[in-house]
């Protein structure tokens, strides 16, 4: 690829005919000119009609829309992706709130559900126990030398959905592609990976349409060889390229991330991505609240690997602020399916142990490990509520008005995912509260008009963070994701919320400026990157201008043939 001086992109390309036709990043179909059709054996395999990419855009959304049913525009989508690269990545950009939910969170949930039976051509790299000895090859087999991006997933913690076996393969697909249309990180430089190493999903296993490797779950001493190789063949074949770790199990999620993030650069979506997007949230509510960071009194419930890392970057940014020793310790509890997380010693999940609190720590607000979310807000009088449980409903009314009692601007966030998984609805939170709450959710709500008021309700989408934080680290040329880097982007991201945002009751900025916040995020992510000493050093005046040229924008490039 050749950027040209006044800003054409030019491309060499080896094929003719209908193979050109058949090459997503290379078909501009009714968009070739005709002397791009004479030139490259076209005439005749096409209208006679020239489009604009205007036009085509247009056509495409158009046919999509048509579409009555959520996972019917997926796979319209998904088809569209399949045949021109640029043009879906147009229609994405050019309806970004409306196709955001189709192509990843919530209907992507569903893609994945009946990945199987909505198959229609392979995407990405898909990886088994039966390559053991020669992931290396397998890894040779992909068309694109210079990978910079991967998104890799073993497909048993699938949103709030659980083992989907094959099927998660939707999740890296979508994610790679808000990294793309959000990011501007060029498609042909992204790999999805599904580490396929079985399910323990019966019925998946018992359906004869099941695509995936029909064994159940690899586990124990084989599964971390596979994991191992399949680390080293990622540093020989793509030495260049950032690793997103996604959907994983919480135990091993957190295991994967310890024993990598310093042998290439990673990062974990579920950990640390929707600690970011929580944070911001959190730094964007005190303009509201008038409650410092430092100051806030924090409940999560959930303890596993969304929990725990919107734990841990909370009291990292505390302790940015000053907070220290038990006061900081006191600042976040956790709560699992269990209820207060205490070590006490019965502690299991070693993860679990950096967010428990102490026995004598639990006594002073008179509770005991295993106390309820609701004698815990009695005694904490917490200022902020984060539910990362995957269990709907469970912010209930008595806990809500209960908390309401005590802050004049209670933060609610039920923050899990996919809608039917939410720990309440905005609205009933609204009501609970006379209004008074702050609430932002995982997954999209309509507005709720409230008492002659409509309330926007933030979505805390991690589309805000991670392409960021990915372009970011690509940009610096990191040699690893740092937490220091993660502040950044949370708090870059909550710096993006207007006050205009604020008075409609969103804690996040509208999705339509996605690409903007972006690219604000990334140039936070490369300055913490240099001055963390893992990315390579710009001048803050050059962070901007290195970010914009690395960002790619869907237009047809200019086509010259190759060999």
């Amino acid at each position: 690829m050749e950027r040209l001086a006044d800003g054409r992109v030019r491309v060499t390309v080896p094929h003719r005919g209908a193979r050109l036709l058949g090459h997503a990043m290379f078909n501009k179909s009714t968009a070739f000119t005709p002397e791009e059709r004479r030139r490259f054996g076209l005439e005749g395999l096409l209208p006679p009609v020239v489009s604009t990419m205007e036009q085509q855009a247009r056509r495409a959304y158009e046919n999509i829309v048509r579409k009555p049913e959520p996972l019917e525009r997926y796979i319209g989508l998904a088809a569209l992706q399949d045949r021109n690269e640029h043009l879906f990545y147009r229609v994405l950009l050019e309806h970004l709130e409306e196709l955001l939910p189709i192509v990843y969170t919530p209907v992507v949930g569903e893609a994945c559900q009946q990945y199987s039976r909505i198959f229609r051509r392979a995407r990405g790299v898909w990886i088994t126990p039966e390559h053991r000895g020669r992931i290396a090859g397998v890894l040779a087999h992909v068309p694109y030398d210079d990978v910079r991006l991967i998104v890799v997933t073993d497909n048993e913690r699938i949103l709030g959905l659980g083992d989907q076996g094959a099927g998660g393969m939707g999740i890296p697909i979508g994610k790679l592609s808000l990294y793309t249309a959000a990011a501007g990180i060029h498609p042909a430089t992204t790999l999805p990976i599904s580490l396929d190493v079985g399910t323990d999903n019966r019925a998946l296993l018992d359906d004869e349409l099941y695509i995936g490797w029909r064994h159940p779950r690899l586990r124990g001493a084989e599964y971390d060889a596979l994991l191992e190789e399949f680390v080293h063949a990622v540093q020989q074949r793509f030495p260049h390229a950032l690793l997103q770790w996604e959907d994983f199990k919480k135990g091993i999620a957190f295991a994967l991330l310890e024993r990598y993030r310093h042998a290439l650069p990673s990062f974990n979506d579920d950990i640390q991505g929707t600690a970011a997007v929580t944070v911001a949230a959190l730094l964007a509510g005190t303009r509201v609240s008038g409650i410092a960071l430092r100051d806030q009194r924090v409940v999560i419930l959930g303890a596993g690997a969304a929990g725990v890392g919107i734990g841990r970057l909370i009291r990292r940014a505390m302790a940015a602020e000053g907070l220290a020793g038990d006061a900081l310790l006191r600042a976040v509890v956790c709560l699992d399916s269990k209820g207060l997380v205490v070590d006490d010693g019965s502690i299991r999940d070693t993860y679990k142990r950096e967010l428990a609190w102490s026995p004598a720590i639990a006594t002073s607000f008179g509770l005991a490990g295993g106390a309820s979310l609701a004698d815990v807000v009695r005694a904490l009088r917490p200022t902020a509520l984060i539910g990362t449980s995957g269990e709907p409903d469970t912010f209930t009314e008595d806990v809500v008005r209960e908390m309401a009692k005590h802050v004049e601007r209670p933060l609610v966030l039920p923050l899990s995912n996919p809608t039917s998984q939410c720990e309440a609805k905005p609205a009933d939170v609204l009501a609970w509260t006379n209004g008074r709450a702050l609430v932002a959710t995982g997954s999209p709500f309509e507005p709720v008009q409230f008492a002659e008021r409509t309330f926007v309700i933030g979505q805390g989408n991690n589309a805000f963070v991670f392409p960021g934080i990915g372009l970011g680290a690509i940009v610096a040329e990191a040699r690893e994701v740092t937490d220091g880097m993660l502040e950044a982007a949370a708090r870059r991201l909550a710096a993006e919320v207007t006050d205009d945002d604020l008075a409609s009751g969103s804690l996040f900025p509208p999705i339509r400026r996605l690409r903007t916040i972006t690219a604000t995020v990334a140039e936070a992510v490369v300055a913490a990157a240099r001055d963390e000493g893992v990315g390579r050093v710009l001048a803050d005046a050059a962070i901007p201008g290195a970010v914009a040229a690395a960002m790619w924008e869907p237009v047809y490039p200019e086509l010259v043939a190759g060999d």
